[in-house]
């Protein structure tokens, strides 16, 4: 009897111990799809894809990213590609949050705006966010329209 209540007097205190906790990690961001032939070819100087946070906003994911140089005159075109439209409207609204003094652009349905001290122009058309960043919107607002026209 007595060899019984060791026993379970051994058992509670080693099913009272607690097994070190697990650190919940965070999941890894989805794969970004590789949307270079989306962008521009023309004075294209390089592209590359960001698996998340493009342009350093933490509330954007992951996307393709190329840099253009018109002599001299450097610049950037971007596409995020998601899920549907739906979240690329809602992605607009959480870059229109970041930029200073956003304007609304009714005929392509975005923001041209200022961010870290330079000019963007950002949009969204069917499931894609797309801009222009480093242009001022009379020379953004043309090659916008020349990318949104590649965007399906």
């Amino acid at each position: 009897m007595r060899g019984l209540v060791l026993m379970a007097a051994l058992t509670l205190l080693i099913g009272c111990g607690s097994a070190p906790e697990k650190q919940a990690e965070a999941p890894p961001p989805p794969p970004v799809k590789d949307d270079t032939a989306l962008l521009l070819p023309l004075n294209r100087t390089s592209a590359k894809v960001v698996p998340n946070h493009l342009l350093g906003k933490s509330a954007l994911p992951g996307g393709t990213i190329g840099d253009y140089d018109v002599d001299g005159l450097k610049y950037q075109l971007f596409v995020i590609e998601t899920d549907s439209a739906q979240d690329a409207a809602i992605l607009l609204l959480d870059l229109k949050a970041t930029l200073k003094d956003p304007a609304y652009i009714a005929y392509m349905g975005g923001y041209f705006g200022t961010d870290a001290g330079g000019p963007v122009y950002v949009f969204a058309k069917a499931k894609y966010l797309a801009g222009v960043v480093g242009l001022s919107e009379d020379r953004a607002d043309p090659i916008a329209r020349q990318l949104a026209a590649r965007l399906y």
